[in-house]
């Protein structure tokens, strides 16, 4: 008897003429939900920076953030279209559902991120547009072809692909790159694995039928509390530190703070989760749900804190 997933994963793979795909299939290939923070905190790197953009220039240049997002969400989609059809949360996707041909997807993926280089080249500057496309081609060929079926340590060093907006931002109104945005790159680096560990949490079978090396499935939920925790805590002295050095000020130090000692608490609950013995939720993974809900909330939040900062110092 045929392999149910196999059967998906070929079906996805093979090349498909699509349905009838609306603009709403084409938005879902940008991934609207990830490209909503990487746009805003693309933003607030323009609004810390110490040159006013103008601000045509800067609602341009925001732009090319969310398209360069979108291209590679689209190209993601393209590449991951076999893995997406055997995933609960993910087979309803325009490339798996068949709506969209697996072709016109890339193509519409590779045009809007080459435009979207182009754009930030001149509207901004060479080092925006160079920052970009670097952005877009670590999360295209080191996070998605390379680490994501490969290795457990896919987010952590992936985790770069979603840092890069803030210094993009930082960079378009700049033409240079300062300590400030990398200390902010770093601060989303570090977010990066507790984030979405937590959804890795309650999203285990999913990505087991699929194949995918995520830290839950390889060694085991226990070890992936244990690991949200020690990220964590690594997260609270790098969040505080674009304050205890001077670059930022008290409204930011004391958001970066009591953000970073709620997100603790999170993680212990996350960690004090009632489990079975292979380490399974008891709860159905609701402290992990919850901690992936204020890690969202607490990225928006602290770099919400940043701009104030800067616009009140």
């Amino acid at each position: 008897m045929a392999d149910p997933v196999n059967t998906l994963r070929a079906a996805a793979i093979a090349p498909s003429l699509g349905g009838e795909a609306e603009v709403r299939d084409w938005l879902a290939l940008l991934k609207p939900r990830v490209m909503t923070l990487v746009v805003f905190t693309g933003a607030i790197g323009i609004v810390i920076a110490p040159v006013r953009l103008h601000p045509v220039l800067a609602a341009i240049a925001v732009l090319c953030i969310a398209v360069a997002a979108g291209a590679a969400g689209a190209i993601n989609m393209w590449f991951d279209r076999d893995i997406d059809a055997v995933m609960r949360r993910t087979r309803g996707r325009p490339i798996p559902a068949g709506r969209i041909a697996p072709g016109e997807a890339l193509g519409f993926g590779v045009g809007l991120a080459v435009a979207s280089v182009v754009l930030m080249g001149l509207a901004t500057n060479v080092v925006a547009a160079l920052v970009l496309a670097i952005s877009i081609a670590f999360y295209v060929f080191v996070y998605t072809m390379w680490l994501k079926r490969r290795t457990p340590q896919n987010i952590v060093i992936g985790g770069a692909a979603g840092a890069f907006p803030p210094v993009i931002g930082w960079a378009a109104a700049t033409g240079s790159i300062d300590v400030l945005p990398l200390l902010l790159f770093a601060l989303v680096f570090f977010w990066t694995p507790p984030h979405f560990w937590a959804l890795s949490l309650y999203a285990h079978d999913d990505y087991a039928r699929a194949g995918v090396p995520m830290l839950p499935v390889t060694h085991g939920a226990r070890h992936t509390r244990i690991q949200i925790l020690i990220y964590t805590v690594l997260l609270l002295p790098v969040s505080v530190a674009p304050w205890a050095l001077g670059y930022l000020g008290p409204v930011y130090g004391i958001s970066a703070l009591v953000l970073g000692l709620g997100f603790l608490v999170f993680a212990l609950r996350v960690l004090a989760d009632k489990q079975d013995a292979t380490g399974r939720s008891l709860t159905n993974d609701a402290p992990a749900r919850a901690t992936f809900k204020f890690s969202l909330l607490y990225l928006a939040v602290l770099f919400a804190a940043a701009a104030v900062d800067r616009l009140i110092g």
